[in-house]
């Protein structure tokens, strides 16, 4: 187990201590989509969802994700971010929504988690606000698609 920076050498779980790493700007961009009925998309293009402006509130809530990322993942550590960023946008060929974040701060530790948590929450808001038309919609494709800065250096995915 000792590939695995969050488990100690008796293969117990562990807060990796991050106090001897340099700080560094670190910057994390993940994305991820949800999938609906092409009616349901067009309903949160056009804003037609009883609940509101569900690309807003995503947004916002991706956000609010980011920020209580250590809540919600046992041994994230609390961050200082400097900039989260969240976007939404509709794709009609591919009846989705697609999510974008993109976390920042200078510090000791990576801002993936962060990044993957505001896609998530995004995601979620999205269903949450448009379950009542449409209880089929799908939730995928979630992943990190760069990290730049610290030790490991940078990292482009797709």
């Amino acid at each position: 187990m000792s590939d695995f920076t969050h488990f100690d050498a008796a293969g117990k779980a562990h807060m990796v201590d991050v106090g001897g790493k340099e700080e560094t700007e670190r910057v994390a961009t993940a994305r991820g989509s949800v999938y609906a009925s092409a009616e349901t998309i067009a309903l949160i293009r056009d804003g037609g969802v009883k609940k509101g402006d569900v690309l807003s509130v995503a947004r916002l809530a991706g956000i609010m994700g980011a920020k209580r990322t250590p809540d919600l993942i046992p041994l994230c550590h609390p961050l200082a971010l400097t900039s989260v960023k969240v976007a939404l946008t509709i794709d009609e060929a591919r009846d989705a929504v697609d999510i974008e974040a993109t976390c920042k701060l200078k510090g000791r530790t990576g801002v993936e988690m962060e990044a993957l948590t505001a896609v998530s929450v995004a995601a979620l808001t999205v269903y949450d606000m448009a379950k009542a038309v449409d209880k089929a919609m799908r939730i995928g494709d979630i992943r990190l698609v760069a990290k730049s800065g610290g030790k490991s250096g940078d990292y482009r995915g797709e």
